[in-house]
C-alpha cells in the first residue's frame, strides 16, 4: 500500500458515527459521501454508537417498513446494499450495563470515550478496512472523542469529517438527505420547502496521526480513552528513566514496566555506564568472551537477585567472560520487550549500536534523565505487568 492509498479502494469500507436525537447524519453523510464528495466513498458497512433514546429513534426512522429512509436512499441513488441495521447500533451503557438514555454525568462521558476509542481501535487494526469517521451527530463531546480518538489510531487510509446542511433543512426532522425528486416539507418557521434543492456537503477534516507512538501492546488490546492519551503524551515527551532493582521494574517516559532479572541487568548495566559518563561498548568478538562485561554486568545482576544466586543459571552462563551470542541475544530480547510496551517511545530506552564498524552500543537517554531510586507505590499500581494490562 503507498504513503496516498485510496479509502474507496478497500475491500471493507466503514462509515463510522455517532448519534444523539439526530438519526438523519447516517444519510446526510451517506450522501455527502457517495453523492458530493469530491473522492466517492461507498461504505460496505455502517456503524452507529448512541445513547438509548437514539438507537431507538435510528430503528423508528432509518429501518423501519415506513418511513424506512436508509432503505429509501439506497433506492433513490441506486446504490449496492449495506450493512447495517439494528446489530450495527452500539448502544452506550452506564456502570451495571443498563443502557444510557443520555449522557450526563463525568462517569457516562468516561464510558462514552472508552468505547468510542475502542471501537475506533478495533477498526482501524484491520489493515483490509477503510474508515471514515463522520463526527455531525450526537453531543460535542462524543463528536470530540471520536475525532481524537482517529487521530490516535487513525491511518494513511481512514478519514474525518462532517457534513454541512444548506438552511432550512439543517436540523428539520423531516429532512433525511437531498431527494433526486420533488418532496416538500414544513420547516420551523411554518413555511415550505423542496428537499430536491436542498445541499449537503462533505468537510474533510484533517487530523495528524499519532499512531506511530504509541505501544504495540496497546494497539493489540483493549484501549481506554485515558490510557491511550497517557501513552502518547509519554512517546512524546522528554526521557525520564528510573530503575528500581530492588522491586525488578523501571519507569519508563512514566510507564512502569517489570523487567526479568536478566534483561534489567542488561539495562542497568547500559544506565550505569550512561549516567557516570562512560563511552559505548562493541559487542564481543567471536571465539573471544569479555570478561569485564561479565564482571560489570554480574554486578548489577547480584543487585537484583542477591547473592544466594551464584548458582544461578545466567551466572554460569557468564563463568568464562561475556560472549558475542549472550550479549545480542540479551540485547535483543530486552529490546523487543521495550518496543512491545512502549513503542517509538522505547528508542530511548533500548540498548542502541551507533557509528560504523564495529558498532559501538550504549543509552540514547541523557545520563540526567537516569536514576536508581524506589518507584513509588502510585506508579507501581499503574504497572504494565509485562503488558497483561492493556489484554483482554
Amino acid at each position: 500500500m503507498d504513503n496516498h492509498p485510496i479509502p474507496n479502494d478497500f475491500p471493507r469500507r466503514v462509515l463510522l458515527a455517532v448519534t444523539g436525537l439526530s438519526p438523519q447524519v447516517v444519510t446526510e453523510s451517506l450522501y455527502a459521501l457517495t453523492q458530493a464528495a469530491k473522492h466517492r466513498f461507498l461504505p460496505t458497512e455502517i456503524r452507529l454508537i448512541t445513547t438509548a433514546e437514539g438507537a431507538e429513534r435510528a430503528r423508528l426512522s432509518l429501518f423501519s417498513e415506513e418511513p424506512g429512509w436508509f432503505r429509501r436512499f439506497l433506492a433513490d441513488y441506486r446504490l449496492a446494499p449495506i450493512a447495517f441495521g439494528e446489530d450495527y447500533v452500539e448502544v452506550l451503557r452506564d456502570e451495571d450495563d443498563r443502557p444510557l438514555p443520555d449522557i450526563r454525568s463525568p462517569q457516562d462521558n468516561e464510558r462514552a470515550a472508552d468505547l468510542i476509542t475502542e471501537r475506533v481501535r478495533e477498526l482501524t487494526s484491520d489493515p483490509e478496512c477503510a474508515l471514515h469517521v463522520s463526527i455531525a451527530g450526537g453531543r460535542k463531546t462524543m463528536g470530540f472523542y471520536l475525532g481524537y480518538a482517529l487521530s490516535l489510531f487513525g491511518r494513511p487510509q481512514d478519514r474525518l469529517s462532517h457534513v454541512l446542511v444548506s438552511e432550512p433543512f439543517e436540523g428539520n426532522w423531516d429532512f433525511f438527505y437531498p431527494t433526486p425528486y420533488d418532496r416538500v416539507i414544513e420547516t420551523g418557521e411554518k413555511k415550505l420547502a423542496n428537499t430536491a434543492e436542498a445541499r449537503v456537503s462533505l468537510a474533510e477534516i484533517p487530523f495528524v496521526s499519532l499512531r506511530h507512538g504509541l505501544p504495540e501492546a496497546l494497539l493489540e488490546g483493549s484501549a481506554t480513552f485515558g490510557s491511550t492519551v497517557a501513552a502518547a503524551r509519554r512517546a512524546l515527551g522528554p526521557p525520564e528513566l528510573v530503575i528500581d532493582q530492588a522491586s525488578k521494574s523501571v519507569r519508563a517516559g512514566g510507564e512502569v514496566l517489570a523487567l526479568a532479572p536478566f534483561e534489567l541487568a542488561f539495562l542497568s548495566w547500559f544506565a550505569r555506564r550512561r549516567r557516570e559518563g562512560g563511552p559505548g561498548l562493541g559487542c564481543p568478538a567471536d571465539g573471544a568472551p569479555e570478561p569485564s562485561y561479565a564482571e560489570a554486568y554480574l554486578a548489577e545482576y547480584r543487585r537484583i537477585i542477591g547473592e544466594m544466586g551464584d548458582d544461578d543459571r545466567t551466572v554460569a552462563r557468564l563463568q568464562g567472560g561475556m560472549t558475542k551470542e549472550f550479549f545480542q541475544e540479551t540485547k535483543s530480547k530486552l529490546n523487543r520487550k521495550l518496543r512491545r510496551l512502549l513503542g517509538p517511545g522505547a528508542a530511548s530506552y533500548e540498548v542502541l549500536g551507533r557509528g560504523g564498524r564495529p558498532k559501538h552500543f550504549g543509552l540514547a537517554a541523557p545520563a540526567e534523565a537516569i536514576t536508581f531510586d524506589g518507584i513509588s507505590d502510585e506508579h507501581q499500581a499503574r504497572s504494565l505487568r509485562g503488558g497483561a494490562r492493556r489484554r483482554g
